[in-house]
């Protein structure tokens, strides 16, 4: 669906939900239809439910802080001052993750222990924009799509998990049950 269509059908939606006398199920993995349209949020991981509530509910109770984006001038890519910056970010926020750097890109995730007042961050930023004469800043909290994917590397983990666990008792079954013919061998697989 193009971005037009796919804008007209959810407001089509909410429009349809807005008397609060109704509700729908939406199942999706698209994270911006669901901020679009949902106004509580459900995840589900390994088919059970992990979490619902409203999108900022989960975003301060399941996301990972804030990050922090900043625009360098050109003029301003070279590595003595990107260190200076980078130290000045550090100022600002402690504990702050550089997750990217590029060519007039910085990219930080920055814990929520750091942000005492979100009036002082955005001081501090604006200040050190100033000073260091950067382009732009975002400075945001946590999306769903990143509270989203926190839980599907959660999956992962436990399929991982699973997956060595499973092979580990298969070979300790079959040390237990001495030799046995590729007949057998295939039915212990099946019974697992």
């Amino acid at each position: 669906m193009d971005p037009k269509s796919k804008q007209r059908m959810w407001r089509a939606i909410r429009a349809a939900f807005k008397n609060k006398q109704r509700g729908a199920l939406l199942t999706t993995h698209y994270m911006e239809e669901a901020e679009a349209v949902c106004d509580r949020v459900a995840i589900m991981v390994s088919g059970q439910l992990r979490c619902i509530g409203s999108i900022q509910h989960l975003k301060g109770k399941f996301g990972r802080g804030y990050s922090l984006e900043i625009n360098l001038r050109e003029e301003l890519t070279g590595l003595q001052q990107v260190a200076l910056l980078h130290k000045e970010i550090l100022k600002i926020f402690p504990h702050a993750a550089r997750q990217d750097s590029f060519a007039t890109l910085m990219v930080y995730k920055i814990p929520m222990e750091d942000v005492k007042s979100l009036a002082k961050s955005f001081a501090q930023l604006e200040n050190a924009k100033q000073n260091f004469n950067f382009e732009e800043y975002n400075f945001s909290q946590s999306t769903l799509e990143q509270v989203f994917m926190e839980f599907a590397k959660e999956q992962e983990n436990e399929e991982e998990e699973v997956g060595s666990l499973s092979t580990t008792f298969q070979w300790q079954r079959l040390r237990q049950d001495g030799p046995v013919s590729i007949n057998h061998a295939d039915s212990i697989v099946h019974q697992l």
